[in-house]
């Protein structure tokens, strides 16, 4: 199997303050169910774990009663959507006889009756061809409709006849210890999609992969994630697409990978992905071009930071609009037009909602300078990944 289609691995972790302070350190930083298949009905007329209430009158939160039905849930829920979970065969051609050859496996999710698949663009994009077999055992040539290396997301194409099918859900609605569903083909082994369970972990996590580049808003499960489960669904108990699997960490002790936890790309992060790719085949970004790291109580009293939120550059990119305007490593931006950054989200967010060409008013916190300083900067087209 090739290097991409192996589950991606992780190489560090950058969200313990300690681990943040040797980064600046190091560069030099002082300052119901609605799928689409005959089992539909029946994951509908499940009722899922009661969600904690909340009492309007202190605003705290009550325990929900474990649930008898929860085996039941699990297992129906499972068998409503597995239908539309496909293995996605990636053929490469021999290098001595020119005929395309096996080499690697993933997963992927149905999401439309035009037969569009919804994937993880490492599962993809080293392919010659395509295969992809559901498990009803029908099988199909498959075309890339487009590939964002950037939020490791793809999208490819079938074509057939009563394709099942999974909608997509909110991600920002889950809730943490929310029980959730991975589905995908494990290991690449025969009979069909495997089925683990778990529940959501934490949410918008951000982890820097092994070439260095981050993947921002991942949810965190502890359900069961193994090479082959690449590109497969994340399901909810309403049988609703939430997250698309994608990582584990790369820690490997004695031949065994550590369990307990995983990551899935938000369905709410991939969906204005999602879009450009089925409409244009690429995602045309707009571009800061800065290295933004959120300011936490450890990080502020590591660094003698004078302030507790925003967010403080670790590198601005030579030549990108940022670079341009000025902005330097070590700046700190409180706000974007306007509004409070307290996050890298934040800001990631919000040069998001803007287009290629528009003005960012951002607010800065230079060490040298004693009062914020106000730069306007203009967004260009985000240069194609490397």
């Amino acid at each position: 199997m090739s290097k991409s289609m192996k589950e991606r691995t992780i190489s560090r972790f950058y969200q313990s303050s300690f681990t943040l302070v040797l980064l600046f350190s190091v560069i030099g930083l002082l300052a119901g169910c609605g799928v689409n298949t005959t089992n539909a009905q029946a994951a509908a007329t499940n009722t899922p774990p009661a969600a904690p209430q909340t009492t309007a009158k202190s605003g705290t939160q009550t325990p929900a009663q474990p649930s008898e039905n929860l085996e039941q849930a699990v297992s129906t829920v499972a068998a409503a959507v597995r239908p539309a979970v496909v293995f996605i065969g990636i053929e490469q051609d021999a290098q001595n006889f020119g005929t395309p050859q096996l080499v690697g496996n993933g997963s992927g999710t149905i999401i439309d009756a035009q037969g569009h698949i919804l994937t993880n663009n490492h599962v993809v994009e080293n392919a010659a061809a395509l295969q992809v077999t559901l498990p009803d055992g029908r099988t199909f040539d498959a075309t890339v409709v487009g590939r964002d290396p950037v939020t490791d997301l793809a999208v490819i194409q079938i074509h057939g006849d009563n394709l099942p099918t999974i909608p997509l859900g909110d991600s920002d609605a889950l809730q943490l210890g929310e029980f959730v569903v991975a589905i995908g083909n494990a290991l690449g082994l025969n009979g069909g999609p495997s089925v683990t369970f778990g529940v959501v972990s934490a949410k918008d996590r951000t982890i820097i992969e092994e070439n260095g580049e981050a993947i921002s808003g991942l949810l965190q499960t502890d359900a069961a994630v193994n090479p082959g489960n690449s590109g497969g669904p994340l399901v909810n108990l309403r049988g609703e697409l939430v997250g698309i699997n994608t990582a584990v960490p790369g820690v490997t002790v004695e031949g065994f990978q550590p369990s307990g936890i995983s990551f899935a790309i938000a369905v709410n992060e991939a969906k204005p992905i999602l879009q450009d790719l089925l409409t244009q085949g690429r995602v045309i970004r707009p571009y800061l071009g800065v290295v933004p790291v959120t300011i936490t109580p450890a990080l502020q009293a590591q660094l003698g930071l004078s302030v507790d939120k925003g967010v403080i550059l670790a590198g601005v990119s030579p030549g990108s609009p940022a670079a341009q305007q000025g902005l330097q490593q070590g700046d700190i931006i409180t706000q974007a037009d306007g509004n409070s950054i307290t996050s890298e989200t934040d800001l990631r967010r919000l040069i998001q909602q803007h287009k290629v060409g528009d003005t960012m008013t951002l607010t800065i916190l230079r060490k040298s300078q004693s009062q914020p300083i106000q730069v306007t900067v203009k967004l260009t087209e985000s240069p194609p990944p490397q």
